[in-house]
């Protein structure tokens, strides 16, 4: 399971986010979402730890807690929905 972290501050690294994580337990991988134009960080994470109950733990003392001067929104992260395509450009309808 991978835990969902919100309302990070822009300046956190995957270094910061590792050191918090691995309080409590074993940290397998971080994610850290850039802007594709600016290239900074979007203002989330995702951390995925090698146990269930160490998720838990975690996900418990941090949702909530103040970090970095932000309120972080700590979560159990929910799986990735396709999206349709917009079909959108903004040309149709018009003749």
């Amino acid at each position: 399971m991978t835990v969902y972290v919100g309302n990070l501050s822009y300046s956190a690294t995957e270094d910061d986010l590792n050191e918090v994580f691995k309080e409590y337990g074993s940290v397998k991988r971080i994610q850290v979402p850039t802007d594709r134009e600016t290239g900074r960080m979007r203002g989330f994470a995702f951390v995925e730890m090698s146990d269930d109950a160490e998720e838990d733990k975690a996900i418990e003392d941090l949702d909530g807690a103040e970090w970095m001067g932000r309120t972080l929104k700590v979560n159990k992260a929910r799986p990735r929905t396709e999206r349709k395509p917009s079909g959108g450009g903004g040309w149709g309808g018009r003749g």
